[in-house]
């Protein structure tokens, strides 16, 4: 439980930095309630953590309500954690960090949806928007970068208003996207499977070592070699990507000669890995 709130804390940080030292000093808007609040910031000089914190201390009980009390407190402490990054960093910097205005929509998109992604990947939810994507993907296998996307676009066109800049609105949809794809690519990556299809006369041993060890299920198919015309074993296992190694290692120690095939799975439900959602 700790470890998730630091986790998720550091998540917060990264995606505030990508605001106050890239997105915010080149007045380029974001999406969400973020987004809300800097266009708020540039009309008013309203310190976003005032705009921020008041617009989700509605839509937070929305998140109780239906998505439970663990993630409503997650969500409240990164409502809570957010507002206090963004009034203690909120003046940073005075100019851009980086000169071209381009450059600085991608940075902060990339720290954005990279922080999102940790934040997601604890249950945690930094409101607004974002509680949006978090009901919808409970009920269905949704992408949750696409969802925030669509969210976005009308509170991005909305800083149109203020700067009168088509050049502005143009950087804030490049910085959308950047957010989006960054948030996919993390959460993908973090959830990544494979399925392996290993052949090899100790397919007991091997099989008892993914089970047992490994924690995964195995089955073990009956085959013909068509070239010898032997009968073999075929073990297939769907384990996490980043399991793969200490399996290598495991199949290496245990028949150096095994024969293995291995790919990359898009999705992977059921026991141990994600709920069927429909």
């Amino acid at each position: 439980m700790v470890k998730d709130y630091v986790i998720i804390t550091f998540g917060l940080l990264m995606y505030v930095m990508g605001w106050m030292l890239f997105l915010v000093p080149a007045e380029i808007t974001g999406g969400g309630v973020s987004g809300v609040s800097a266009v708020v910031f540039f009309a008013t000089k309203i310190p976003m953590s005032a705009t921020f914190l008041a617009i989700n201390a509605i839509l937070v009980l929305i998140a109780i309500k239906i998505l439970g009390a663990n993630f409503g407190v997650k969500t409240i402490y990164s409502i809570a954690v957010l507002s206090i990054f963004f009034a203690v960093f909120q003046n940073i910097l005075e100019k851009p960090l980086v000169d071209d205005t381009f450059l600085s929509a991608v940075l902060g998109g990339m720290a954005g949806g990279i922080g999102l992604g940790i934040v997601f990947s604890r249950g945690g939810s930094t409101g607004g928007t974002d509680i949006l994507a978090m009901i919808i993907m409970k009920y269905r296998n949704i992408s949750p970068g696409k969802l925030i996307m669509l969210f976005d676009v009308i509170i991005i066109a909305s800083s149109y208003v203020v700067f009168r800049s088509p050049e502005k609105l143009v950087y804030g949809y490049v910085s959308m996207w950047v957010v989006s794809y960054s948030l996919d690519s993390f959460l993908s990556g973090a959830n990544r499977s494979a399925q392996m299809f290993i052949f090899s006369p100790k397919y007991e041993e091997i099989a008892d070592f993914i089970t047992q060890d490994a924690v995964r299920g195995v089955t073990v198919f009956d085959g013909v070699g068509w070239y010898t015309k032997e009968n073999i074993k075929i073990v297939m296992t769907i384990v996490k990507k980043k399991e793969t190694s200490a399996i290598f290692r495991k199949i290496k120690e245990i028949d150096p000669n095994a024969f293995i095939s291995m790919g990359s799975v898009m999705g992977v439900y059921g026991q141990g890995f994600e709920k069927i959602k429909l």
